[in-house]
This record gives C-alpha cells, structure tokens and sequence, in this order.
C-alpha cells in the first residue's frame, strides 16, 4: 500500500463529499427551514447566505476533483465528478417528485468505493461490481429506517420518501428486508471472485444474516425503537464487513 497515494486519495474524496453535501444544502435550504431536524442548519437559519455557500461548495468541489486528477488518476476525479453530479443534479430534485428517489441516491452513494478501487490501480471487473452492489444494497434498508423515523419531518418539507404515507411501517419493513436480503447472497461474491478468503465468507454470512434478521422485524408493523435498531445495526454492518474485508485480504 502506497500511504501517500491513500491520503491524496482521502483529502480529494472528501473534498467532494463536503461540496455535493454543501451543494445539496444550498438547493434544498427551503425544504430544510420546514423539517425540525434540519431547520438549524446554517442556510435555513440564516448563518450563512446562499451566495457564500455556494462558493464554498463549487470552490471545495471543484478543488477534490483537480487534486484526484492531479494526485491519484484521471479515472477517479472523473468518478468523483460522476457523484457529485448524480446526487445534486438527479437525486436531489427526485426527492421532491417519487420515492424512488431512495433507489436513485444510493448509485452515489456506492461510486466512491469504485473511486477507491480505481485509486489503488484496480481494474475494471466482477470484483468491483461486487463492490459498488454491496454498498447500494446496505444503503437501503439503511435510509428507508431513517425516512420512517423522520416520516413527519418529510411530509412536512415535501420530500416523497417511502415512509411518509406509511404510517405503521410495514411497507418499509418489506422493502427494508428484501433488500437485506439481497445483499447477504452479493456479500459474499469477494469470496466466491477469490478477492477474499473463507474468514470473510463466513463473517460476511453471519453479518447479513444478522442485518435481515433486524430487518424483518420490521414487517409486522415498525416502531420508532425497532427502525432505530435497524438503523444503527445498518451502521455496524459495513464498517464491519469492510474491515473484515481488509483483514482477509490482507492475511492471505
């Protein structure tokens, strides 16, 4: 591992992130000031103005993309590009229009682990696919526990997400579940591709298992602690699989 290429690779990526964050903010400052969780934030409650926050956000964007091109490969600033677009441009707008906005936003979501893959010379392959479907699977159950939680805050800002007109929240535990579901078999594919070894098979195993099983508990009807245990077993999973994958890969 080349630790100068890792941290040229951290400082673009994160550059990007905190610009498609700040991006989103400045186009969704009016939804933002009607939700109760959001309505703080510095463009709603008038810390900050639009003018500054969008110079921040195009200066600090444009700023990770010429670094990863400069300091790590084109193919990554160009992935970089790639998120930052999708999610202001297409997922952004889509959560005021359909629920499947959820299913839109979490392509990127899973690029940046392409970006990684690419940094490190990795080529296109199965190997990575495997990589971008686990982290757009995991998103799901992920954020659909979040919009059932905030259901009120999300109906009251205009945002269609799943969870709004789902009061008892068995709609989102049958979605939540299914794909829980699917990611458990796709898990396992590092293994299966010979990327990892058998400690990841099996511990990738008994996590997705886990995380449906949260999951399921969902689909007779939900309740605030239920889709909050989803919600925090969602952020145990991936670390945890991550660095499973890591270990592995770095024992054999």
């Amino acid at each position: 591992m080349s630790l100068p290429l890792l941290i040229h690779t951290l400082v673009g990526t994160a550059l990007v992130a905190a610009g498609t964050n700040a991006f989103n903010q400045l186009r969704e400052r009016d939804v933002d000031a009607l939700m109760h969780r959001t309505a703080a934030r510095p463009l709603p409650s008038g810390r900050l103005t639009p003018r500054a926050a969008g110079a921040f956000a195009g200066v600090i964007s444009v700023g990770g993309v010429v670094w990863l091109a400069a300091f790590v490969n084109l193919t990554t600033a160009a992935l970089a590009t790639l998120t930052l677009v999708s999610y202001v441009f297409l997922y952004t707008p889509m959560k005021r229009r359909t629920s499947l906005n959820t299913l839109v936003g979490a392509v990127p979501g899973a690029l940046p682990i392409v970006g990684g893959w690419t940094a490190a010379g990795g080529a296109p392959g199965p190997a990575v696919l495997a990589l971008f479907w686990i982290l757009f699977l995991w998103q799901l159950p992920h954020f659909l526990a979040l919009a059932w939680i905030y259901r009120d805050d999300y109906r009251r800002g205009g945002l269609v997400m799943l969870g709004v007109d789902d009061e008892d929240g068995r709609r989102t535990g049958r979605m939540a579940l299914l794909y829980a579901a699917a990611l458990l078999p796709v898990s396992l594919l590092p293994s299966l591709l010979g990327v990892t070894g058998a400690w990841y098979f099996f511990g990738a195993l008994a996590l997705g298992i886990a995380y449906a099983a949260v999951g399921a508990t969902l689909v007779r009807g939900a309740t605030a602690k239920q889709a909050w245990r989803l919600f925090v077993a969602s952020i145990i999973y991936l670390p945890s699989l991550l660095t499973l994958m890591v270990l592995d890969k770095v024992a054999g």
